[in-house]
C-alpha cells in the first residue's frame, strides 16, 4: 500500500518510524521544507510544497498513491485544506492526526487571541520582557510593539527584514525540560510568556514553568484546520491504514 505522510510534527516522525518497520506500506514522508536540516527518518522523504491542490493531485495520481496521512502542524491550516480538496479529487482516504490542543489550568493565566499582530498588540505599551516561542514565521508581527525587549526561540533564524528592534534571538530545539524552563523565564526576567497552543509535549514545559512563576500567558488560537478522518495518535493511524480501503485503484489510471 502506497501512502503519503504530509509531516513536520514529531507524530509523523513517529509514524515514519512504524511504517519504516512495517512491510504492507510503501510510504513517502513529505516535508514542507521550512527547516533546512531537518532530523534524518527512516522513509523515503521529499522536501518542498506542491503546488497547490491541484499539485498535490497530480503528485498522488503519479505516484499511484493508496492514502494519505495528513500529520503537519496544528497551524499548517492551508497545507490540510490542500490535502483534503486533492484527496476529494483524486478519490483517496485521507486520515489525519489531531494533536490535543493545551487546555488552561485554574493557576494558569491565559489571555487567548486570535493572530500573532492582536498578541503584539495585547503587550500593551508599558515596556515588557516578552519570551516569544511561536516559530520564526510570525517574530516580525511585534515589530509593531518596538517598545518590548524581546527573548525569541526558533530552531533557525528568522528570514524578515522587519524585526523588533530589541530581540535576542536562541536557537534550541525540544523537548524541553520545565526547571530548565523556570530558569531559563526566571534568569531572563521574563514577564510574560507569548505562544502558540501547539499541543503536545515536547514544548509545553514553558507553560509549567510560566505556572510555576506565575506568569501571564498571551496564546495564539489555532486557526480552523480542515481534517479527513481523525486519528488521534501514529499507531491509530497505522491501524486505520491497515483497515482503509480506497475507492478506487489509481494503478494502471
Amino acid at each position: 500500500m502506497r501512502v503519503l505522510v504530509l509531516g513536520g510534527t514529531t507524530e509523523a516522525a513517529a509514524l515514519a518510524k512504524l511504517l519504516a518497520g512495517d512491510r504492507r506500506f510503501d510510504a513517502t514522508l513529505s516535508l514542507a521544507g521550512r527547516t533546512s536540516a531537518p532530523r534524518p527518518q527512516p522513509l523515503a522523504t521529499r522536501v518542498g510544497g506542491f503546488g497547490g491542490v491541484e499539485g498535490l493531485a497530480q503528485w498522488l495520481r503519479e505516484h499511484e498513491t493508496d492514502a494519505v496521512v495528513d500529520a503537519t502542524h496544528p497551524y499548517a491550516a492551508r497545507m490540510s485544506a490542500n490535502a483534503v480538496a486533492a484527496c476529494a479529487q483524486v478519490g483517496l482516504p485521507l486520515g489525519s492526526i489531531v494533536r490535543p490542543a493545551w487546555q488552561p489550568l485554574p493557576d494558569d493565566d491565559w489571555q487567548i487571541v486570535p493572530t500573532a499582530e492582536v498578541a503584539a498588540a495585547a503587550l500593551g505599551r508599558t515596556p515588557r520582557r516578552v519570551f516569544l516561542s511561536l516559530g520564526r514565521q510570525d517574530l516580525h508581527a511585534f515589530a509593531a510593539a518596538p517598545q518590548h525587549r524581546y527573548v525569541a526561540r526558533t530552531i533557525e533564524p528568522p528570514q524578515q527584514a522587519v524585526l523588533p528592534p530589541n530581540m535576542r534571538l536562541l536557537q534550541a530545539r525540544g523537548p524541553f525540560d520545565r526547571d530548565a524552563e523556570a530558569k531559563l523565564l526566571a534568569g531572563e526576567d521574563i514577564d510574560v510568556v507569548v505562544s502558540k497552543n501547539s499541543g503536545g509535549g515536547a514544548t509545553y514545559a514553558k507553560i509549567e514553568a510560566a505556572r510555576e512563576l506565575g506568569l501571564p500567558v498571551i496564546m495564539i488560537a489555532r486557526p480552523d484546520k480542515p481534517a479527513g478522518h481523525v486519528l488521534g495518535s501514529p499507531g491509530e493511524a497505522v491501524m486505520w491504514l491497515a483497515h482503509v480501503r480506497a475507492p478506487g485503484s489509481l494503478r494502471g489510471v
